[in-house]
């Protein structure tokens, strides 16, 4: 199992959009959905026989690339992203900071879709399979996957999280 979705939403995902001036429910949920998608909320942090890393499943390439040819541009954005980094492990170490730091991650992920210059926030924010359509066009450059494992995985990790939840909380109440 991987982490609680009402907690990463409401003490990363929200945080850290809120940080970069860029919150709204359609972001918010697209970020959920896409990390349910990607690791299945953090079950994995590295897959086997992949580079990319963190709940976001971002590709040291993709993380290049986002600083290189688009925050590079862009001063005040990079600034507010470079500040939710750790001082010393990103200069050591960047690509580690996508498994490591998820406010971090969030912001990258967030910037592999705002990117794009798609009117993302006028997308219904409950409507799942347009959150789908977006990852599934946006995220990835090649082989996304079919939008319908978006769908079942928001499905099954966000929107039937709060049944889990009400199990995991009753089972640590037990002694």
């Amino acid at each position: 199992m991987g982490i609680c979705a009402k907690e990463l939403r409401h003490y990363v995902v929200r945080p850290t959009l809120k940080h970069l001036r860029m919150w709204s429910p359609t972001a918010e949920n697209l970020l959920l959905g896409t990390a349910a998608r990607e690791s299945g909320l953090g079950f994995h942090l590295k897959q086997e026989h992949h580079q990319a890393l963190g709940i976001y499943q971002i590709s040291p390439r993709m993380h290049r690339n986002i600083w290189d040819h688009y925050l590079a541009k862009k001063s005040d954005l990079s600034s507010l992203i470079r500040g939710l980094a750790s001082q010393r492990e990103f200069l050591a170490h960047p690509h580690l900071e996508l498994a490591t730091n998820l406010s971090y991650a969030t912001a990258i992920a967030w910037m592999i879709y705002y990117r794009t210059n798609k009117p993302i926030h006028k997308v219904p924010h409950d409507d799942v399979h347009a959150l789908g359509k977006l990852w599934h066009n946006y995220y990835h450059r090649h082989h996304p996957g079919p939008i319908e494992s978006f769908v079942d995985s928001y499905s099954a990790l966000i929107t039937n999280s709060n049944e889990t939840e009400k199990t995991v909380s009753e089972s640590l109440k037990t002694p």
